[in-house]
């Protein structure tokens, strides 16, 4: 039985959710790969991946997944790695270059458009090049890593996750985990082992699995090394770092969050920016009862 196969996204943000696979035990139980939040969705959907950090969109767009419990990349604050990026005051802008990386905050934008900035402007999908954006189009949009090397005094900057919190005073979530059904079931079901025998071994509980990570991840010591290895990576100071995973990155999947979670996919379906969105369905963890909240 092949272990199961992770794809997660190589930005900043991911890192305290990782911290189990790069640095402990986690990392010998599965298969990982990273690549950006519009590719990982794009493996579950073709089976290529079995778990994943999937933008929020991708939950209306891929058939037949469960969230893992608990654990997102959300914000309840301006979370500065989604950023609308121009020349000129968001009235004026006219034309918007939409980052190729992005499924949720591409849809996040329209809805900001449409409803509360005006609508009538045109999207183009471009690589995140915002200079060559900005050479064909009124404003971009880029998220996670490019967005947070921005200089934000060269541009006129709309921090997107903190327009959605002023309208709507609920939280944004812009990912989480999720597994493909088909992952869980039957004879074909991935095992997670602990060798290489050919022995059954029992199968840890996922949602536990994932959100001890996080929480290992976010202890102070932990996010000080994470700080050390990404500041010269990205150019930033470490204190950036440490201030953006622990202030602007909010991860926890909870109440507040959900009902975020669910007012976005009512409005992407109201304006067409996404299908309707299926009822959440969670893995629910081994040691909770089949009727309990999850959140």
């Amino acid at each position: 039985m092949r272990p199961l196969h992770i794809s997660a996204i190589s930005y900043l943000n991911t890192a305290p959710l990782m911290w189990d696979f790069e640095h402990g035990e986690a990392g010998g139980e599965f298969e990982i790969s990273y690549t950006l939040p519009s590719a990982c969705a794009r493996a579950l959907q073709a089976g290529t991946s079995d778990i994943g950090i999937i933008p929020a969109a991708a939950y209306a767009q891929v058939p037949s997944l469960m969230v893992l419990p608990g654990v997102a990349i959300a914000s309840r604050r301006p979370v500065r790695s989604i950023l609308l990026v121009s020349r000129a005051p968001v009235e004026k802008i006219r034309t918007v270059a939409l980052d190729t990386s992005s499924l949720t905050s591409v849809a996040l934008t329209k809805i900001l458009f449409e409803k509360w900035l005006g609508g009538g402007r045109t999207f183009t999908s471009m690589a995140p090049n915002i200079e060559e954006m900005l050479a064909q189009h009124d404003a971009g949009l880029l998220i996670g890593d490019p967005a947070l090397q921005i200089d934000r005094s060269r541009y006129d900057t709309l921090d997107l996750a903190e327009e959605w919190i002023r309208h709507t005073g609920k939280p944004f979530v812009f990912a989480f985990w999720a597994v493909r059904e088909k992952a869980l079931c039957g004879d074909s079901r991935p095992r997670l082992s602990a060798s290489r025998s050919d022995a059954p071994i029992p199968e840890p509980d996922l949602a536990q699995v994932f959100q001890q990570s996080r929480d290992h991840g976010l202890e102070p010591a932990n996010l000080d090394q994470i700080a050390r290895e990404w500041a010269p990576r990205l150019a930033l100071k470490e204190s950036d770092v440490r201030t953006y995973l622990t202030e602007n990155i909010y991860y926890h999947l909870d109440t507040a969050c959900l009902e975020g979670l669910q007012l976005f996919y009512r409005y992407a379906a109201e304006i067409g920016a996404l299908p309707a969105a299926p009822e959440m369905r969670f893995l629910i963890p081994a040691n909770v009862p089949a009727n309990a909240a999850i959140v």
